[in-house]
């Protein structure tokens, strides 16, 4: 097992790693709708989905992995209202449709409405 860290990403927000490689896949952390600073990012739930994956796509290429290599993504929302927003977004991201849940959550860290996890191959 071994922990994985890229600069070009949120920095964990709390006690974790971004991602952990483990038996030849990654599994990277809930990711917030932030900059690689660690800042909100502004905006409406398109900005803040497409944050959540510009810094999994930044912790993949850290890990030598890629988006394509995606088979499982969690998406959690505070408001399902956002789900259509949220959705045509994601499609643009992961063009090849890795299995998924989407679930409504009371509340997220730092208050945002968005968290997207992952787990890809090497």
């Amino acid at each position: 097992m071994s922990t994985i860290f890229a600069k070009d990403a949120c920095p964990p927000a709390g006690p974790y790693s971004q991602a952990i490689r483990a038996n030849g896949q990654i599994f990277v952390s809930g990711q917030l709708p932030t900059d690689a600073a660690g800042n909100l990012v502004e905006g409406n739930i398109s900005d803040k989905t497409q944050a959540c994956c510009n810094n999994i796509k930044a912790i993949l290429t850290a890990a030598d992995s890629a988006v394509h290599k995606i088979v499982k993504v969690n998406v959690f929302l505070t408001d399902m209202a956002n789900f259509a927003e949220m959705n045509a977004v994601y499609e643009t991201f992961f063009t090849h449709k890795p299995a998924r849940s989407c679930v409504a959550v009371a509340q997220l860290p730092k208050g945002v409405p968005v968290e997207i996890e992952c787990i890809a191959l090497e």
